[in-house]
């Protein structure tokens, strides 16, 4: 049965968002915590076990993730491209990327009128991510 799938509106409840939630791989777990706390300026909570050691994203309301270190968690370039809040203007956390310990592989650009801006850059555990703000 090959073909275009048809565009069909679905009578169930639409989805609001469509990332519920999300996992940054690491090697070196406390370098990668110390890189987010720092550039994010938060205090990451941290759940270590024998098997993996997770420090979660401080949030309220919204999407919640987390840095992983454990068996499967292999920092990549490549893949999926997650973009983080970078609040009211994304230069304020990317300005700490490099004296963090991560690069910066696109400035901040600006997407479109009314669409924000975005940058790209690598953290210090070598997996590529994104920022976004309206400013």
């Amino acid at each position: 049965m090959g073909g275009v799938a048809k565009n069909k509106k679905s009578k169930s409840k639409e989805i609001k968002d469509y990332v519920s939630w999300f996992e940054i791989p690491a090697v070196d777990f406390h370098q990668a915590v110390h890189f987010y706390n720092q550039i994010f300026g938060i205090e990451m909570a941290q759940n270590i076990t024998d098997v993996n050691a997770m420090a979660f994203f401080p949030v309220t309301t919204g999407i919640g993730g987390a840095v992983i270190s454990g068996p499967g968690s292999v920092p990549s370039d490549t893949g999926p491209l997650i973009y983080l809040n970078g609040g009211k203007d994304l230069s304020t956390v990317l300005n700490k990327v490099e004296e963090a310990g991560g690069r910066i592989v696109m400035p901040k650009t600006p997407i479109g009128e009314d669409a924000g801006y975005f940058a790209i850059f690598i953290d210090c555990q070598g997996n590529k991510l994104a920022l976004h703000s309206k400013n």
